[in-house]
């Protein structure tokens, strides 16, 4: 039996036969009834598509203010980056780097690896190192905490409202659509992409073969 037809289960390790899905199909397992795939390959364009939009959405939250705070007549507009900028000046750079980690570089990170492999994968192709990127995917994923850092931004602003006049930016609006986004790209198992490369594999090993077949009448030198 070729190990591309095989599959573990994730919840019983029960090895099984991978089964052919059509349309909205899922294949369980038979021991313990947990989910093992769906057929998922049609959902590709949207999964892309809106990742994409989602990298730009994180690009504008980045580069844009978050809030403006007028506090007697004193005006205050800040970013992502300047409020990690100004907790590293307290000496909070612990904190610096784990908010970093968390709203910047992770959910980056995924989304750009997502991207990398989504791009080929609807061409036909499996990008080289898919492997790695994948599991580095699946590593980064839990660690992504875009949702919590905008509950956070909702509870400073009912905080600071009977303080001062505070006046929601653009990226306050741009982290609230990333937040949504991204809760739909969360739905999408990468773990399909590996089945998608394993049908792919095998297609593109005869064409290797015959680009590598000598031309009728060729002699080795």
């Amino acid at each position: 039996m070729p190990r591309d037809d095989l599959i573990a289960c994730h919840e019983c390790d029960a090895l099984l036969r991978k089964p052919r899905l059509a349309g909205r199909e899922v294949a369980r397992c038979p021991r313990c009834d947990a989910l093992l795939f769906r057929n998922s390959a049609a959902r590709l364009d949207r999964i892309c598509a809106l990742t994409l939009a989602a990298l730009i959405t994180f690009v504008i939250a980045q580069a844009f203010p978050i809030l403006e705070m007028d506090l007697n007549g004193n005006r205050v507009r800040t970013t992502l980056i300047g409020a990690l900028d100004a907790l590293w000046q307290q000496d909070m750079g612990v904190v610096a780097v784990m908010v970093f980690c968390s709203t910047v570089l992770f959910p980056l990170v995924e989304m750009a690896a997502l991207l990398y492999l989504l791009f080929p994968l609807r061409r036909g192709i499996v990008p080289p190192l898919f492997n790695p990127v994948l599991r580095m995917i699946q590593l980064v994923r839990p660690w992504g905490m875009i949702e919590v850092f905008m509950l956070g931004i909702l509870v400073t602003i009912v905080k600071m409202v009977s303080l001062a006049r505070v006046v929601p930016e653009a990226a306050l609006f741009a982290f609230a659509a990333l937040t949504l986004m991204l809760a739909v790209v969360l739905m999408f198992d990468p773990r399909v992409l590996w089945d998608i490369a394993d049908t792919l594999r095998p297609r593109a090993a005869p064409a290797r073969a015959r680009d590598a077949a000598p031309l009728p009448g060729a002699h080795g030198g």
